[in-house]
């Protein structure tokens, strides 16, 4: 299949490119963690642009150890002030067990999976709650970020605080 179609389409993306001078910092503060579903347009669907998001994308925007380092160095290096953990209505991840999940990457690998850990969970509400909680009570994000729990409606494009 290769690469060359999406690098045309960069070539086509480059000619217009105007943000050469962005520091990489985010503009208006927001860090975002969602999931890895391509449903999901993290900037556009809040009204954002280029440079005025961090995103972080894991399956089920479960927080991972190295989602957490990416919101720490969010905060303290690249202007984050709010972070955003979103999840969405019909979540593979969310809907479904890591033995589940595992079965079916074995058989489209023809190899077994059962040493993989996946984190899928299917009390979405639940493990948000403790991905804020968590979040809220590190000693690098406290005091220092606003965090809140949002649900992506993925079939009304519909984004609700429940954190």
């Amino acid at each position: 299949m290769g690469f060359d179609d999406l690098l045309a389409a960069n070539a086509e993306y480059a000619k217009t490119f105007h943000d050469h001078e962005f520091d990489g910092k985010a503009r208006r503060g927001v860090l975002v963690l969602t999931c890895m579903d391509s449903r999901i347009e993290p900037l556009a669907m809040m009204g954002l642009g280029i440079g005025d998001a961090k995103i972080l994308r894991t399956p089920g925007g479960f927080l991972t150890s190295e989602s957490l380092v990416g919101c720490i160095v969010g905060i303290h290096k690249l202007g984050v002030n709010r972070i955003m953990v979103i999840q969405h209505t019909r979540c593979a991840m969310a809907s479904s067990t890591d033995d589940a999940i595992r079965k079916i990457i074995a058989s489209s690998a023809g190899r077994p999976a059962d040493d993989l850990v996946l984190g899928a969970d299917t009390n979405q509400r639940g493990h948000l709650a403790s991905d804020i909680a968590t979040l809220r009570d590190n000693e690098f994000i406290a005091g220092h970020a606003e965090v809140g729990g949002f649900i992506y409606d993925v079939d009304w494009g519909h984004l609700t605080q429940v954190l």
